[in-house]
């Protein structure tokens, strides 16, 4: 079974480097339609036994205009809560030079130091919080769609597929910002053999299928 992972189109506080969580949900930029459709166009070839997303709109939005064009409209939809982005409390609306002005410690720990991300600071939620509200999600999911090759689509937010991915990797708190960030309508697979025991990674941010040049903004 194999699990494709895409981050949502890109929004207008992504290009102004914005936090969003999930709280925050500005608008998905006119070009990021088009970036939608090319991704969807990358797996038209793939069929899906079921799409998830997380219910925000710029990830709902993503997901239905992908389905759209993969052209499977025999394929369900599901919004699931669990999908959702990290709850970053008082950065989420603030620019990163804003948060790092007032949250030095949190900002940095959010970025590069998982393990040391003190979320009561801000009074959002820590790595561990999201990736013990996000696993049983992918289990469910998993359990859901029982065939050993199924395709599933999972449409969700830059930082908490980041912690995600790697935590069904195995890899530790303290290294999961190693890998480096997800792009805007990026693409990453993992593919489990033993019903999610455990997961081997395929693909990592792929967004060779997309036209437009890569920017700083895209990558969180």
């Amino acid at each position: 079974m194999k699990l494709y992972f895409i981050r949502h189109g890109k929004t207008q506080w992504n290009l102004e480097s914005r936090y969003q969580g999930s709280g925050g949900d500005s608008p998905l930029l006119p070009e990021s339609f088009q970036q939608m459709d090319e991704i969807g166009d990358f797996l038209k070839s793939t069929p899906f036994a079921h799409i998830y997303s997380s219910p925000i709109k710029r990830a709902r939005i993503t997901a239905g205009r992908i389905k759209q064009r993969i052209d499977q409209p025999q394929v369900p939809l599901t919004l699931m809560n669990r999908l959702q982005e990290f709850d970053l409390g008082q950065m989420e609306g603030k620019t990163f030079a804003e948060v790092e002005r007032r949250f030095p410690k949190a900002f940095d720990a959010f970025r590069n130091h998982p393990d040391q991300y003190q979320a009561a600071e801000v009074g959002g939620e820590s790595f561990t919080d999201v990736i013990h509200r996000m696993t049983p999600g992918i289990q469910q999911i998993i359990a859901a769609n029982p065939g050993e090759t199924d395709n599933v689509m999972v449409v969700s937010h830059g930082a908490a597929l980041n912690a995600e991915i790697n935590a069904l990797l195995g890899v530790p708190l303290a290294e999961l910002r190693k890998r480096g960030g997800l792009s805007n309508t990026s693409l990453t697979v993992l593919e489990t053999v033993d019903n999610g025991k455990t997961f081997t990674l395929n693909v990592w941010n792929e967004t060779g299928f997309l036209r437009a040049q890569p920017t700083k903004t895209d990558t969180i």
